[in-house]
Formats: C-alpha cells, structure tokens, sequence
C-alpha cells in the first residue's frame, strides 16, 4: 500500500500548521453538528412485564418478541445508532419493578421502558419515570389513572384502559335492555378504577349496578363470588378483573350455569389469550372491547402470523400494542436524531400513528392514544371456521368514543 507523505508542521507559526488546525476546527464543528444527538451511542428499549404470573398470556414473552419484531422490522437500528432490547419480570410486585425501572432508567441507559401490565406496578413506574422525566408506554396496564391525576408529559397509554372497555361494552349492553348488572372486582388498583368506570357508564345510561364483590388478586376459587352474583339475578355480570383471575371466573361461572342461570357474562378486560385459554365451550357468547382483532385485514393477517411463527400463539391487543408503541417511539427518534425523552415525547404527540395496530390514532395532551375499538363476541365452537377464529365483530366503536372526555379528565397538563 502506498504511503501518504504528511508535511511537517512542527513550527508552532508555519502556514501549514495554521492550515491544519483550521481544517480539524472545521471538522470538529461539522462532526457535532452532523451526528446523532444520541447518549450513549445507543437506544435502549426496556420491556417491563409479566414472564410467569397471571398476565404473562396476555403480554410476557410475545409482549418481548413484539417489541424484538419492531426493532427488527426498523432495520436494528435508528440515527444511525443499533437500538438494544432489555426486559424484566416486575412478578406483579410494585416494589420490584420501581427498582428494576430506577435502576435502568439511572444505571443502565434505558431510553423508553414499554408495557408493564399490571395496574399497581404502572403506577408505581409511572411515578419513578416522572420524577426523572423519563419515557413509558403502557400496552398492558388498564388503569385511567395514568392518563388521569397520575398523568406526566412523557408517559403514554397506548392501548386500552378502564374507561375504554366499560364505555364500549357497556353501552352495546345496555342498548340490548340488559339494565341490572353486578361486577365481580379484583381488589386492587384495576379493580377499582374499573369499577368506579363501569358504574358510572350504567347509571348514566340507565342502567344499576345491584350489587359488587371484591375478591383478593391470585384467587383459584371464586366460587362463592359466583353464586352471590347469581343469587342477585342480574341481567349481567361483569368482570372487573383480569389475567387468571378473570379466566377462573369464566370457568367456574361455567360449571354453575353459565348464560342459562339467566345472566349474561361481560368480560371488561379479556384478551384472546384468555379465550384460547378458557375454551370457547366456557366462553361462547360473552361481549367485549378489544382493541386488536388479529384476523380484521389482510395487514393484522400478516403480522400476526409472522408474530405467531415466533410465540406459537395469536398476539393479543397488548402484543400488538407494544409492537406499535416502539414503532412509533423510534419514527420521533429518527426525525429528531435525537433521543432527549422530553423532546421526543412532543414529537410522538405531534405525528399520526400508523400501523398494524392502529390506522390514523393520535395522541392526546394527557398521553391517551386514540383509536378506534372493537366489541366482538365469542363465538360458538360450532361457528369457528380455523384456529384462532374466536371473535364475530359486531361494531366498530369511533375512537372518540372510547376515552374520557377532556372536560371529565383530572390530568394536570389538560388545560381547563
């Protein structure tokens, strides 16, 4: 290889020695203006969520392979920079997953954590990600609270919350003249909030709530729950609670009657994950809201047969939802070449989200993302036509529809 002859420029004075020093300034002043403002000379992506629990079906690991599959897809990298995975099991204990976050967000480098199912544990996130002005995004958590007096400019529900689910399914009910209802609630956090949403939606569309059971987080035998629902014969019984909690109660609602004890059974938060879970024989004929549907379009087809190669499983609207949250999340840190959790934030606020998830959703000043819903039944194992077909679409709920009004909200940062 031929050599390059470099002129000498020993003499602090000589001509070229001025030339040289000119020329690195240049390029110094060239070089910060050109690269990414990017820390660390990477973009780390926490998945916070539920590995082994009872929400580890609805997100856990395929909420880990959707998030895998967004960077993927994005090319691995953004700003010129390789974008990093990390996940975590919060075991659906607050105090666990504030440490993970602290430390991640203090020692590791983490840009955005994402999903965090688990109303107790988000809130908690919530609050360690506004102290530090740092990046969440909530697929699998449900409580309004989080866009509600608990919100913070650079934390965002992407996917569903309590508010959503009761609206939509509420309302079809009680369009079909089902007016006396009685909610088996898990006692914590989701429970609650849910409670307080659905009871709201009834009485104000005509509707009374004739009665409500709490049960603790975890229960295998929700018996007794069951037949002091039924004993107050309501036209339906809603189910405020999730993940295998929300499973046992379908089960053993089953086994003590089901739809022909003469109540209807409304699932307030139900994944396919749970259908597939329960069996359709269990199921059949329950109404829900979901907010992805993985046989709607060709688009969520294809997706969610890619994502199914990977988890062996249809992805829920959580999965989905985490998909599209990073998507979103590394678009703004492409146009900004910047990664600044502030900036980035009002970038996501200011561009329309567009993917397999959602068609034309934006995003509100209290961090709600709004898209359209859908509230499906299960189908009747005789109606099922190949795997995975579980849900008959009986209306599209407008995403204006599906939030809380702003005049009604208790975030800060929504101006009155």
């Amino acid at each position: 290889m031929a050599a390059f002859n470099v002129p000498s420029i020993k003499k602090e004075g000589s001509p070229m020695r001025k030339l040289a020093i000119s020329l690195l300034a240049c390029s110094a002043i060239y070089s910060t203006t050109a690269s990414a403002e990017i820390t660390n000379e990477t973009v780390r992506i926490g998945v916070l969520t539920d590995y082994t629990g009872m929400f580890a079906g609805l997100s856990g690991p395929g909420g880990e392979i959707a998030a895998r599959m967004a960077i993927d897809d994005f090319g691995g990298q953004v700003g010129g920079v390789p974008i990093e995975l990390m996940s975590a099991d919060h075991q659906n204990k607050a105090d666990l997953g504030s440490a993970l976050v602290r430390r991640w967000y203090d020692e590791d480098g983490v840009d955005l954590v994402v999903d965090v199912p688990n109303s107790s544990v988000a809130l908690a996130v919530q609050a360690i990600a506004n102290e530090r002005q740092k990046l969440v995004i909530y697929a699998g958590a449900g409580t309004a609270d989080l866009t509600g007096k608990a919100c913070m400019p650079t934390g965002f529900q992407w996917v569903w919350d309590t508010y959503s689910v009761a609206v939509s399914t509420g309302r079809a009910t009680l369009d079909e003249g089902l007016k006396d209802w009685y909610i088996i609630a898990a006692d914590y956090a989701f429970g609650q909030t849910m409670t307080n949403d659905i009871t709201k939606i009834v009485e104000a569309n005509g509707g009374k709530v004739v009665g409500t059971t709490k049960h603790p987080i975890n229960t295998p035998d929700l018996s007794s729950f069951i037949l002091q629902a039924q004993g107050a014969a309501p036209d339906v019984i809603a189910l405020a609670n999730g993940g295998a909690d929300m499973i046992n109660t379908i089960k053993q609602f089953a086994e003590f009657g089901g739809a022909s004890s003469g109540s209807k059974l409304a699932g307030l938060a139900v994944f396919i994950s749970d259908i597939h879970g329960v069996g359709l024989e269990s199921a059949q004929g329950m109404v829900l809201t979901t907010g992805f549907y993985w046989d709607r379009t060709d688009a969520t087809r294809e997706w969610s047969k890619r994502f199914f190669d990977k988890h062996g499983a249809m992805p829920t609207m959580a999965q989905a939802g985490v998909y599209s949250a990073v998507t979103h999340y590394l678009h703004a840190v492409e146009a900004l070449n910047d990664d600044d959790p502030v900036k980035v934030a009002e970038q996501m606020r200011k561009t329309p989200v567009n993917d397999i998830f959602v068609e034309n959703g934006s995003i509100r000043e209290d961090g709600r993302m709004l898209h359209d819903m859908y509230l499906v039944e299960v189908k009747k194992p005789e109606d099922v036509r190949y795997p995975w077909d579980y849900y008959s679409i009986l209306r599209t709920v407008p995403a204006a529809d599906t939030v809380r009004p702003l005049a009604e909200s208790a975030c800060p940062l929504v101006k009155s």
